[in-house]
């Protein structure tokens, strides 16, 4: 593959591009249900215009110069709606760091299949964290998704398991690992 360079969104214009990385997570998460692509990208827009508000909301695009993926996260805290719907299941030490604001989510990392096993995957989640002061970082991963917990697993995230599913959605496994503060 070609190089590719990262871009940084504010969050006016992750708000503007809303549309295309809807499509992208469409492409990126197809499995084939004819009809589910309307009701995937109505939902994924109704998480991210939810997650574009969170405090410090950070988001990377990678492109070459058409889009090959992206990822997006934000520091998460034990009182807010995201945490309610994981904590419950995860180690008490990082319940007690979202105390304090020193876990940074992964909210988001997608790349469509074209643009896979190309480190596409691996510079976007290095990027993103890179400018975050928290102590720990979470990723909440579809049990049963070998491909990314693959790619966690390489990328030294420690496996805490699997935490109960939330809001009608499947179970969940969660990654986290420590950055340098």
């Amino acid at each position: 593959m070609a190089d590719f360079y990262l871009r940084r969104l504010t969050r006016w214009q992750a708000e503007q591009q809303r549309g295309p990385f809807a499509d992208m997570f469409v492409e990126a998460y197809d499995e084939g249900a004819a009809g589910e692509e309307f009701r995937d990208r109505q939902d994924f827009l109704r998480r991210f215009e939810d997650d574009v508000q969170q405090p410090a909301f950070d988001m990377v695009v990678a492109e070459n110069p058409q889009p090959l993926g992206c990822a997006y996260g934000f520091r998460v805290h034990r009182s807010g709606r995201w945490w309610k719907g994981v904590g419950a299941g995860l180690p008490a030490d990082l319940e007690e760091l979202t105390a304090s604001g020193q876990v940074f989510v992964i909210a988001e990392l997608m790349v469509p299949p074209r643009s896979r096993r190309t480190g596409v995957a691996t510079r976007l989640q290095e990027h993103l964290l890179a400018r975050s002061d928290a102590a720990r970082a979470i990723a909440l991963v579809a049990a049963g998704n070998t491909a990314a917990e693959a790619a966690y697993r390489a990328w030294a995230w420690e496996d805490l398991g699997e935490v109960g599913a939330a809001g009608g959605r499947p179970p969940l496994r969660a990654w986290s690992r420590s950055l340098p503060g």
